[in-house]
């Protein structure tokens, strides 16, 4: 062989190696959470829920009492007439618009994340557990939306809908059919 062939298939094994080595990296600070927020903690549901009311308390409100600057002030009357005292107004208050309720909801065959908006439910993510796939879902805004997640063997269906303004599922399970689709036949 020549010193050649050896230079270039050592120079390729270094590039592969280099290669390998920075995804396991990359792999490794995605697994981790590129910002985590503990090490090897991980969140539950509560948390989570926690988290999503927290940050609707903290999102900005209008200020009831705020007035655009914009508005120019009435001009004075001119001095021929006699200024008539203005007839007492009551201010319009709006009321701030309702925050969408959020929740994370949970089944033996996935998670979604669902809200509450003024159309119906929505669906805002879905993830599958370890084994099951996502099988179809209806992401709304709608009355029930829904979310499948199968194995090959079941079909598990979390059916949300909206109460008060808080998601709430419904979950059902059943054997996956022989065709695929997920109905039993």
């Amino acid at each position: 062989m020549s010193a050649r062939f050896l230079v270039g298939v050592g120079a390729w094994l270094l590039g592969a190696g280099a290669a390998t080595g920075g995804s396991l990296l990359a792999v490794s600070l995605l697994g981790r959470g590129i910002i985590a927020p503990a090490a090897g903690q991980q969140l539950t549901v509560a948390a989570v829920n926690r988290a999503l009311a927290s940050e609707a308390a903290e999102a900005p409100r209008p200020s009831p009492t705020a007035t655009p600057s914009a508005t120019p002030s009435p001009a004075p009357p001119p001095r021929h007439l006699k200024a008539r005292p203005a007839a007492p107004t009551t201010p319009v208050v709006a009321a701030p618009a309702p925050q969408p309720t959020s929740a994370v909801l949970t089944s033996v065959g996935g998670t979604v994340v669902a809200r509450c908006e003024a159309a119906g439910a929505y669906l805002v993510s879905w993830s599958p557990q370890q084994g099951y796939a996502g099988a179809g879902v209806i992401r709304g805004p709608a009355a029930v939306v829904q979310a499948k997640f199968g194995n090959g063997q079941r079909v598990v269906v979390m059916k949300v809908s909206c109460s008060g303004g808080v998601p709430s599922a419904t979950v059902t399970s059943h054997k996956w059919s022989d065709d695929g689709s997920g109905h039993d036949t």
